[in-house]
């Protein structure tokens, strides 16, 4: 057999864990000795300690030597000053801890403090504190325990390492901590028994943390490292003939070694390849096939891990989604083992939530039902989570539940009282759970016991508790039906034979304030049905008639149901007479506040009416103020056109009455009777309501932007329309929402005469360089409207400037779609149409007030893509709708003609179906239809648009409102087709 590698072995165990260097001595220095007998190992072993400690003496000189250079070239005035500072800080903490000793910050800074000023005995205090309160991080427990090694000197002192990593392990699931505890342990070895005490907590250290996916693999691998080393001290040296018992020995420490082997493969880990290369070069006859086969069932096993594993590793603490899709996987997969891990690699992250520890603690009673087991977690859950009242609850079963000591329920008990609960019905709820553990302890066919009497002491007791404790912190006791008490009352008459005291219990019950309450008299009366008499039956239903103010006629037929069954003749009539006299009494209480409700609601009804004739008056009187209000808004309007010397953009709706009269200056054609054209004479300013100069100038005066022309400059400035009227402070949302493009001078709101906000002013900027910025914001919401941005310019010496930004030709890279759903958004869009190319940019067609239109753009790259996409998803349907998708071509912006005059009868003229009013009186026509001729323009594909041979109809959705010419043929007439016109019926 060749022999085994001893030093890859011990160099193994050097990668396995960040063993202190003189720990690992030990173990070279037993690899060295492979051909002693295995009585050598406690002198090998004293002799590694001695040189662990001589070791350490040695750092600690250096330490002290460094110390005493650094203190001579430091000022000593200097240390002492931090000591002073460091010691007083540390008596801050210390009577903070005094004052509240659950301040778990607190005494972390208090041990950091007593580590760096290096005060061993009140650390060690300070520390023991803490643990008794809270469980221990892993830094602290790490920390600790490694203070506690370097002072060790004896084997007592071992022992007490023993107990503090014994509660280290308990807090939570910690591999770093295992691991040091086994590196501890391998350092006593030498002692009797040593051995077997490393193998068994190496056992432990491999249920408790052996199966955690990432770091398991170190525990299984510093185990069978010891075990490989222990082979070599029992191997015979090379060339000896081994005896029966060395034999013996060597044979049973290879089964040791090929067992951990194949334990570790059948367990799905991290780098799982490694270890089954690392089995196949150490085993002589390569690795057997029961554990090639385990080894690829838990490589599938791991397949399955791969995904939350990588989920655990890319997300950010605490993880706990993560850690409850991985939970719920592996409780479908059913194995205890691999859902226990999972639960406290989650809990070790996530250890102040409750429900993590409730799903825990239940898995655990319903599933494992292991003592141990179930009642440690269940200690470290209320520990974690001591303000959770089911914990505790959970906790009290458990206790009882595996046969604990009564003196330990007890001690559970009271530290759940101390938990101090976030609700008062929490307190009832936790007593109750000590109650009934008390009762079921009780044997009821005994007369008398202790365990009874301690029942009701502790009914007595948990009275006053929530009377007094209780009710002091939360001013309410938490169980206002009584709950306990009926308990108590029910316990005495069921068990104990006592309707005395149970009567008693009652008594007190009604007298709390449930005496007005039916259910409450029926729980007293079913009670005395089933364990007291008749006469005590009949009474508590007649108080129940004379008490009770929610449920009269219930109580009224469970007496008089009662009584035919029960009672006497006279026991009856008084029986009827009192449920009658109760129940008209009730009545008329009823009648009275029947009464009371209908004279209110008669109240309200009244008021409403008042209200609703206020509201018709007001409108009334709206309606015939219309007329002067209509010239007082144009008025104003004029006047300010005129203060900023330009025919300034207005919305495009109108509001009803208002009237274009346009300039005084021009001229405009009307049709005539006779068909002549002639001048129409301008149209006079309606003469100026009561009191209108005086509005107009009071708004004037209120605005706080009124400046002199001279100050006012155009090419600085914006025009801001479409916005809501009732918008709030515009001035100081269109200034916040401009400050980006530049400094503001000002910005000058349109008022009507009473004050309204007309939805549109003007934005000055101190630089001209402000207004490309400004008109970048066109089209953006305020308060759920596009806000329209344009230059400020006067049209009146620019008549041709178009504020439309979009173009009204063809655009070939470019598709329009109808027919959407009023739902649909960018992104939908976007989704939709990407795959048949390179979106560019998406336009959803909106009206004045934001909403959309169904229609929208969608810019491509280039034609080849709008092409495609309009081959492809012309027809679909989106959300049920049907959609239309077309080459985007718009129809041109609708120009107003103005026609030139002519006196000559019958000349060629366009008609205009339309004034600059709507379709006003003054503009239809006299002519008779048959002499007006109209010529067609070419038939032209535009977006919205039904071409036909004879009509086109534009329905205006891109451009203006829907026109329709017939297309006639230009002809001259002559007088006889004139006349034959005229004549035609």
């Amino acid at each position: 057999m060749n022999e085994p590698p001893v030093f890859r072995a011990s160099s193994c165990v050097v990668r396995a864990s960040p063993a202190p260097v003189s720990r690992q001595i030990v173990v070279l220095n037993m690899a060295a000795t492979g051909n002693e007998e295995q009585t050598l190992l406690p002198d090998i072993e004293e002799e590694a300690e001695g040189m662990e400690r001589e070791m350490e003496s040695e750092e600690e000189e250096e330490e002290e030597g460094m110390g005493v250079e650094h203190s001579e070239e430091e000022d000593e005035e200097d240390t002492s000053e931090d000591e002073r500072e460091n010691e007083a800080e540390i008596q801050r903490l210390e009577e903070q801890l005094s004052i509240n000793a659950f301040d778990y910050n607190c005494h972390v800074d208090l041990i950091k403090l007593l580590r760096q000023e290096g005060k061993l005995h009140r650390l060690r205090k300070a520390r023991q504190k803490m643990s008794e309160l809270f469980p221990l991080t892993e830094e602290i427990w790490l920390d600790w325990l490694k203070d506690e090694i370097r002072i060790t000197e004896d084997e007592s002192d071992r022992e007490k390492v023993y107990e503090l990593f014994e509660r280290a392990v308990k807090d939570y699931m910690c591999p770093e901590i295992w691991l040091e505890y086994v590196q501890y342990s391998i350092g006593g070895m030498g002692a009797q028994g040593g051995i077997e005490r490393v193998r068994s907590i190496f056992e432990r250290a491999l249920t408790a943390v052996g199966l955690h996916v990432t770091k398991g693999a170190s525990i299984w691998e510093a185990y069978r490292e010891f075990e490989i080393v222990i082979l070599s001290t029992v191997q015979p040296p090379p060339g000896s003939v081994p005896s029966q018992e060395q034999q013996e020995l060597l044979n049973a420490q290879l089964d040791r070694i090929h067992t951990l082997f194949r334990r570790q493969l059948a367990v799905p880990l991290m780098d799982m390849e490694g270890t089954y290369a690392e089995y196949s070069d150490w085993a002589d006859n390569g690795v057997p096939e029961t554990a090639t086969h385990q080894y690829r069932r838990a490589l599938q096993q791991m397949e399955k891990c791969k995904p939350y594993e990588e989920a655990l590793l890319v997300s950010e603490t605490p993880k706990l989604p993560e850690y409850q899709s991985y939970i719920d996987f592996e409780m479908k997969e059913g194995d205890p083992a691999r859902v226990q891990i999972i639960f406290e690699r989650a809990l070790a992250e996530n250890c102040l939530v409750p429900d993590l520890w409730i799903k825990y603690t239940m898995y655990l009673d319903r599933q494992l039902k292991i003592k141990d087991l179930v009642l440690s977690v269940h200690e470290r859950a209320v520990r974690n989570c001591p303000w959770t009242m089911g914990l505790w609850k959970s906790y009290l079963l458990a206790l009882e539940r595996h046969g604990t000591e009564h003196q330990t329920v007890m001690d559970v008990f009271e530290k759940a009282l101390n938990a101090g609960f976030i609700q008062a019905t929490d307190y009832v709820e936790i007593w109750q759970s000590y109650l009934d553990y008390l009762r079921r302890r009780v044997d009821f066919s005994k007369e008398w016991s202790r365990e009874l009497d301690e029942l009701r002491a502790a009914f007595a007791r948990s009275l006053d508790y929530l009377k007094q404790d209780v009710e002091e912190r939360f001013s309410e006791s938490g169980d206002l039906s009584c709950t306990i008490m009926q308990i108590w009352a029910k316990v005495e008459a069921l068990h104990c034979k006592n309707m005395q005291k149970a009567r008693e219990l009652w008594d007190s019950i009604m007298t709390k304030g449930n005496a007005k309450y039916a259910n409450m008299w029926l729980e007293y009366y079913n009670l005395e049905r089933s364990y007291g008499d008749a006469a005590h039956c009949r009474k508590a239903l007649h108080r129940a008639v004379q008490c009770t103010s929610d449920y009269p006629e219930h109580v009224c037929d469970v007496l008089l149901n009662f009584e035919r069954v029960e009672g006497s003749l006279e026991e009856w009539d008084a029986a009827v007479q009192k449920t009658e006299t109760k129940l008209n009494r009730v009545n008329e209480q009823r009648a009275r506040v029947a009464e009371k409700e209908a004279l209110l609601s008669r109240q309200e009804e009244e008021k409403a009416e008042q209200r609703r004739k206020a509201k018709a008056d007001k409108k009334g009187h709206k309606k015939s103020q219309k007329v002067n209000r209509t010239g007082d808004k144009r008025k104003a309007e004029d006047e300010c056109e005129e203060e900023w010397g330009e025919d300034a953009e207005l919305p495009s709706k109108r509001l009803r009455g208002e009237r274009d009269y346009g300039s005084m200056a021009t001229e405009e054609l009307m049709e005539t009777e006779s068909g002549l054209f002639g001048r129409r004479a301008p149209l006079s300013r309606k003469t100026e309501p009561p009191g209108f100069r005086k509005n107009q100038q009071r708004v004037l005066e209120a605005d706080p932007q009124d400046v002199s022309k001279e100050q006012r400059k155009e090419e600085n400035s914006v025009f801001v329309s479409n916005l809501a009227f009732n918008l709030e402070d515009p001035e100081g949302k269109l200034r916040t929402l401009f400050q980006g493009c530049g400094t503001v001078q000002q910005v000058r709101l349109v008022y009507t005469p009473k004050g309204v906000f007309r939805g549109y002013c003007y934005v000055q900027f101190e630089d001209r360089l402000a207004v490309p910025e400004a008109l970048k914001l066109d089209r953006q919401e305020v308060d759920g409207r596009p806000m329209y941005v344009s230059p400020c310019v006067d049209k009146n010496k620019n008549p041709d400037f178009k504020v439309f930004k979009y173009k009204t030709s063809l655009e070939k890279h470019k598709i329009f779609i109808s027919g959407l759903p009023y739902t649909c958004t960018k992104e939908t869009l976007e989704d939709l149409f990407k795959e048949h190319g390179t979106i560019k940019a998406i336009r959803l067609v909106t009206n004045r007030a934001g909403k959309p239109k169904g229609l929208a753009y969608v810019e491509y790259e280039n034609e080849a893509q709008a092409s495609q996409a309009v081959l492809k998803m012309d027809g679909t349907m989106l959300e049920n709708f049907a959609l239309s998708v077309a080459i985007s071509n718009p129809p041109g912006r609708k120009m107003e003609d103005k026609v030139a005059p002519s006196r000559i009868l019958g000349a060629t003229m366009q008609r205009q179906p339309q004034g600059a009013r709507g379709k006003g009186r003054t503009q239809i026509s006299l002519l008779p239809r048959s002499l007006y001729r109209q010529s067609a323009p070419d038939a032209k594909a535009e977006n919205g648009t039904i071409s036909a041979p004879h009509a086109t109809v534009t329905d205006g959705v891109h451009g203006g409102p829907g026109t329709a010419s017939l297309d006639t043929q230009t002809k001259s007439l002559s007088n006889e087709d004139f006349a034959r016109m005229l004549l035609k019926k």
